[in-house]
């Protein structure tokens, strides 16, 4: 999927939302108490025009609108020129024709998060942007396929485990070899990441989040990753993300302290009234 299809999709589904929320939320006021010391927890899964994606951000409060970012994202990069077929006369086990090596990154990233607009209904909308940035750790996996080979006889077939060769494999593969084939083979690629976006939260519950988040992305390593055999591989990667955010809400203000303080203590207060009651109990049954 190339960068302007995708954003051909991920922007007319944000402003439809958007104006949907802001048609049905008039008049529909917020009773919940806000948050207004808070950091968060959260997961995102996103679907970007190099591949698909998943990360853990922690969100602490700088401030009113301002919060610093710190994520661990995983992404299985895909080359652009990918294409997914079979070989219809034997089965329909898809494959990638001339790839040579899965691609997947693992980052850690931190940045910052500023709220523009907030939220004032229940069902409103709070926008904000984001950025941040962070080493990778790229894990170049090899791929191997099963590749078919006759008796010499018609119809009369059998397969071989090997990797992909430009000068000997065409027509002949049958589809891909398991995932662990090529796995003491792996070798790591370093490099660095940065992205920018936007955020849209729409969660009607304080203590919770829910957020759509549209953006760009780049990915710089110090060489061409070797993904594909027959087309010209890349060392840096630009593209346009759309995901998905959930996660919780944690209250940091002093009354929360206070309130989580309390619940604890009479945590630990029921605990030994239990224990003392076992206690007690069990000296009972020992005396009968």
């Amino acid at each position: 999927m190339n960068m302007r299809r995708l954003f051909k999709y991920i922007v007319p589904v944000v402003f439809l939302a958007i104006y949907t929320d802001s048609v049905f939320s008039q008049g529909e006021f917020d009773i919940q108490a806000k948050i207004l010391y808070k950091n968060e927890r959260t997961f995102g899964g996103f679907l970007n025009s190099n591949g698909l994606g998943g990360d853990y951000t922690f969100s602490e409060r700088i401030n009113a609108r301002d919060h610093q970012l710190y994520q661990v994202e995983v992404l299985m990069l895909r080359h652009p020129k990918e294409i997914k077929i079979s070989n219809s006369y034997y089965t329909n086990k898809g494959f990638v024709f001339g790839k040579t090596n899965n691609f997947i990154e693992i980052k850690g990233q931190w940045g910052k998060q500023t709220e523009v607009y907030r939220k004032n209904d229940a069902s409103g909308i709070s926008v904000k942007y984001f950025y941040s940035m962070g080493p990778t750790i790229g894990i170049l996996k090899p791929i191997y396929y099963e590749i078919l080979y006759t008796t010499g006889v018609p119809w009369d077939v059998y397969t071989k485990i090997e990797k992909f060769t430009t000068s000997v494999h065409q027509t002949n593969i049958y589809g891909k070899a398991s995932f662990f084939e090529g796995i003491r083979e792996i070798s790591i690629i370093p490099g660095i990441s940065a992205k920018f976006g936007f955020n849209f939260e729409y969660s009607k519950d304080n203590k919770s989040l829910s957020a759509l988040e549209i953006g760009i992305g780049a990915d710089l390593f110090p060489k061409n990753i070797p993904i594909m055999a027959i087309e010209t591989n890349q060392f840096f990667y630009l593209n346009l993300f759309a995901g998905y955010r959930f996660g919780k809400v944690i209250d940091i203000s002093e009354a929360a302290k206070a309130e989580e303080f309390r619940d604890k203590n009479r945590e630990r207060k029921l605990s030994r009234k239990i224990r003392k009651e076992q206690k007690d109990a069990a000296k009972q049954t020992d005396e009968f």
